[in-house]
């Protein structure tokens, strides 16, 4: 594949979502990623949602653009092929001799043997906590303070985003690109570990939430879909959506006010309540009043009628979807985005896929996903140079397999 990474290769072991992200990201840019699975899959092979010929619709959205390997890794052999490919050294100027894995790197797959075979051994290893004791997305989330804040108030309500994972693989890309550019300048290989605990904690200090304890004593509440801190909240509309609204700059706040023809009324609120509604926390102070001003308005109108009253006004705002109404009503979820074009998936059919979503002069189309051991034979002859009688005994003994037709 084209791109300006094309003289990356990197092996991935992976299973689920943060390492596949970030394996992802980089084949989405012109990395050469080869993914290595256990033949017949890993334990993500044939997670949830199904097309219904079975195949996985969550693993082939994981993998797009990669080469895929499998091997009997419970073998000493299916090992030792995964070794060669891991350390190989490529061509002059390649930057190979990179694993990338969120299981669990012991034994053979530990840094500390790989090294013996290419010192300049790049790892990116992904743990649950900074301890290498296990997490996962859903463990971390519950510690974080966000399923507290979210909702109205009462049980914690858990997110479906699995956003730990999201953020880990995408840190886990730009931390592989920063060992891979140190690596060009020293020479020297390196183990890097992220903890997707740690993604959370930086993730929640970095937001102000740890200092406003710290500093203030304080905790933010849970709130519902009020915007903390500035104005912004949903709606009901005349014919049974809901939008959300919000306003950041004085701007959009006053631009709410000029398409809802509301600007007069809402103004008589900051005398009567004694803030300033030119302050994002004032008007986060006087959001209930703010707030019944606007409703009937929402209510009066359809979602089509608020999408007129609000085009070119400068409002920000939007309209709850569900996945449904996401791809059959949302024109940024079409072609008609340059990051999406239709693809021919193995086992699904044409699908709608996303490339990487920076917009580089570069960017690729997406591709779709290998069938698992797609390029198992291809990969052994181009990378560690195997001939056709070599790979023919490793078949027949069971250690490497190709896809199934």
């Amino acid at each position: 594949m084209a791109g300006f990474l094309s003289d990356l290769r990197v092996v991935e072991v992976s299973a689920f979502i943060a390492a596949p992200i970030g394996g992802m990201t980089l084949a989405q840019m012109g990395a050469e990623v080869i993914r290595i699975d256990p033949i017949g899959g890993n334990i993500d092979y044939r997670r949830w949602p199904l097309a219904p010929t079975g195949t996985s619709l969550y693993w082939t959205g994981l993998n797009k653009s990669k080469r895929s390997v499998a091997l009997a890794l419970h073998k000493p052999e299916g090992r030792e092929l995964a070794r060669a490919l891991i350390c190989s050294p490529g061509a002059p100027g390649q930057g190979t001799g990179i694993l990338l894995t969120n299981l669990p790197a012991s034994g053979w797959m530990s840094h500390a043997e790989l090294s013996k075979h290419r010192e300049d051994l790049i790892m990116l290893r992904l743990t649950g906590n900074h301890d290498g004791s296990g997490a996962v997305d859903y463990t971390v989330n519950c510690a974080s303070g966000f399923p507290t804040a979210t909702g109205p108030g009462g049980d914690p309500v858990n997110h479906v985003l699995p956003a730990w994972d999201i953020a880990a693989g995408l840190y886990l890309a730009t931390g592989l690109l920063g060992a891979e550019r140190a690596r060009r300048r020293d020479g020297k290989g390196r183990e890097v570990t992220l903890a997707l605990s740690d993604v959370m904690l930086a993730s929640v200090a970095t937001l102000g939430y740890v200092a406003d304890v710290q500093v203030n004593d304080s905790v933010r509440p849970a709130m519902g879909n009020d915007l903390y801190g500035a104005w912004g909240r949903d709606f009901p509309t005349k014919d049974g959506r809901r939008v959300m609204v919000c306003a950041i700059s004085n701007r959009q706040w006053a631009a709410v006010g000029k398409a809802t023809g509301l600007t007069a009324k809402i103004a008589m609120i900051g005398p009567m309540l004694d803030v300033d509604l030119n302050d994002e926390g004032g008007r986060f102070e006087a959001r209930h009043a703010i707030n019944a001003v606007l409703a009937p308005w929402f209510a009066r109108h359809t979602l089509a009628q608020i999408g007129e009253a609000f085009a070119g006004t400068g409002v920000l705002w939007g309209p709850y979807q569900d996945f449904g109404q996401l791809v059959r009503e949302d024109a940024r979820c079409s072609t008609a985005n340059p990051m999406f074009t239709t693809i021919a998936q193995s086992g699904v059919g044409d699908i709608l896929a996303p490339a990487v979503p920076l917009g580089f002069d570069e960017r690729a189309p997406a591709a779709p996903a290998p069938r698992l051991g797609e390029h198992t034979e291809q990969v052994l002859a181009e990378v560690l140079g195997l001939t056709t009688s070599a790979i023919g005994k490793l078949h027949d003994a069971g250690t490497i397999a190709g896809p199934k037709e």
